[in-house]
């Protein structure tokens, strides 16, 4: 990265349903949320904005228990593969180990959008985007893909944006946050449930 680098908008979504011995889902977002917030300084990480917590069932239906999820927003210099590598970083430091894909996880943290940056470029974006849903259990991504190619049909992904970055323009679909959100059907934006004060403790 050099010195003159831009800053962009970098959107992360968290993602939790597995305890450790020492933390609860709830615990593992929160201690994700002040990892990522701590990526300043050397790492050129600014501007930083968390969402509220919010209780989703897995998916697909039966895969796990419930998830605790959220997003952060921040303005970084880094680029989108020295970002990712933090992320993993933080992922191994919370226990995370990668085995079935969509299975239950100790904690998640994917890089969902850094500013307008498509990667590798809007036709591999699209071909993944507009992968059948049997395959999209089976098949991953052997590179990133920017923005996150299932970022626009999630409840769980749009509603914690929507604390921290409804006006981010999909650099491909030339869509906002908020009209992603929108455009949701309403039994699933229901389905996304945020965690209040009083029901947190054994989340």
């Amino acid at each position: 990265m050099c010195n003159g680098a831009k800053y962009n908008t970098a959107l992360v979504a968290i993602g939790s349903n597995l305890s450790t011995q020492r933390d609860s889902p709830l615990e593992i977002v929160r201690g994700a949320m002040d990892a990522l917030r701590s990526l300043g300084g050397s790492l050129n990480v600014d501007a930083f904005a968390a969402s509220r917590l919010f209780r989703t069932h897995a998916f697909p239906p039966g895969s796990g228990p419930d998830f605790v999820n959220a997003a952060v927003s921040f303005s970084t210099r880094l680029e989108a593969k020295a970002l990712l590598s933090a992320l993993h970083e933080i992922e191994a430091g919370a226990g995370r180990v990668r085995e079935r894909r969509w299975g239950a996880r100790v904690l998640d943290l994917d890089l969902l959008g850094l500013g307008d940056t498509v990667l590798p470029d809007a036709a591999t974006f699209r071909a993944w985007a507009d992968l059948p849903a049997a395959e999209q259990q089976t098949r991953a991504p052997d590179r990133l893909i920017l923005p996150h190619p299932r970022l626009h049909e999630r409840a769980f992904v749009l509603m914690p944006l929507m604390d921290v970055a409804p006006d981010w323009v999909h650099p491909v679909l030339q869509r906002s946050v908020r009209a992603l959100h929108d455009a949701l059907p309403a039994e699933a934006r229901s389905a996304v449930v945020p965690i209040t004060q009083d029901c947190t403790r054994g989340a």
